[in-house]
């Protein structure tokens, strides 16, 4: 099969297209034929090494995000059939090959069969965002109906996924957005209201929209400077999910306001293997619910095919992308 690999660490240029052989549906799995990927923060930041003990032996194929056609079933694997469209995020990390090639070996419990109104390219931006808005807002924060839920970044990836989740819980939903443009884009994809973060402090905003009380959950898909902005936003007894905890934090503010704080590494069960039937659970449920009208993914203008994968990457690192890059095997 062709593949495109990296064999070091490096820029977006480090991508070599080669051929290996086709992998084969071991016990558990499934052979699944690429149609589709994309492009998550993650698999940019594997490619550049940020994140050693996520990667494997080179050459490393990347990408955990696809969806296809089932063209093998192993031993011991149930619901599934030669010929089904199915979707997921199975790889590109800890040994666990990636979607960046003509065949995928994946576990069965990280699958689900493909939303019937999605394309191909639709249903593959979805799996690592919508696991991630799910375990946060569902599986951690038990959003209900009524509660006041603050998305940060309501046109990007996760975030224009937990917006709609939160608007299906019955939760009045607010998002943070840079122009005018991104806030009537992220009106069509769950908000309620839409905050200009470049116009309005964060003090401003929790005055205005809560009274100064705070938001009920605060989802940080952003890290950093978002990160204490979130603990601020929240009320007291508030919850903070972190999709991003990365370097030093400090949490007084946190203690002082008993928050709660509920990271969201959606990549474990692939890195361990534990957990990994939740995700083919929350596949399946998001596919219900793309399929009911209640969900739908939001996809850049931009698209690249495999062999484009270099400008695919550099394009995403550049931070113009709205919503997912999709890429399709071409």
């Amino acid at each position: 099969m062709q593949a495109f690999v990296i064999n070091q660490f490096g820029p977006t240029d480090i991508f070599e297209q080669v051929e290996l052989p086709t992998p084969k549906a071991g016990k558990g799995q499934l052979l699944v034929a690429i149609a589709a990927s994309s492009i998550n923060p993650l698999d940019y930041k594997i490619r550049r090494g940020d994140f050693p003990g996520f990667t494997h032996d080179f050459p490393a194929i990347l990408h955990g995000d696809f969806a296809g056609t089932v063209s093998a079933v192993g031993e011991d694997v149930t619901g599934f059939a030669v010929g089904d469209q199915v979707y997921g995020c199975a790889g590109g990390v800890r040994g666990r090959q990636g979607a960046l090639a003509d065949f995928m070996q994946v576990d069965a419990a990280l699958v689900a069969h493909k939303p019937a109104n999605l394309s191909m390219a639709e249903a593959a931006v979805l799996p690592l965002v919508a696991i991630t808005a799910w375990e946060g807002l569902i599986d951690q924060a038990d959003i209900q109906p009524g509660d006041r839920v603050l998305v940060h970044a309501g046109t990007g990836g996760v975030g224009h996924i937990a917006a709609q989740l939160a608007k299906w819980k019955g939760a009045k939903v607010f998002t943070t957005v840079s122009s005018p443009e991104k806030a009537a884009l992220s009106r069509e994809y769950g908000a309620d209201i839409t905050i200009n973060y470049r116009s309005m402090t964060v003090e401003q905003y929790v005055e205005q929209y809560t009274g100064g009380r705070g938001f009920d959950v605060v989802v940080d898909t952003v890290g950093g400077a978002t990160f204490e902005q979130s603990l601020l936003a929240a009320r007291v007894g508030g919850t903070i999910i972190s999709v991003l905890a990365l370097g030093k934090l400090d949490l007084t503010l946190a203690w002082a306001r008993k928050q709660s704080i509920h990271c969201v590494n959606m990549s474990w069960p692939m890195a361990t293997g534990i957990g990994m039937q939740q995700h083919g659970f929350i596949l399946g449920q998001i596919a219900h619910l793309a399929e009911s009208g209640r969900l739908r993914p939001l996809l850049d203008p931009q698209s690249f095919d495999f062999p484009r994968i270099a400008a695919a990457h550099a394009y995403a690192e550049s931070g113009q992308a709205v919503g997912k890059i999709s890429l399709t095997r071409g």
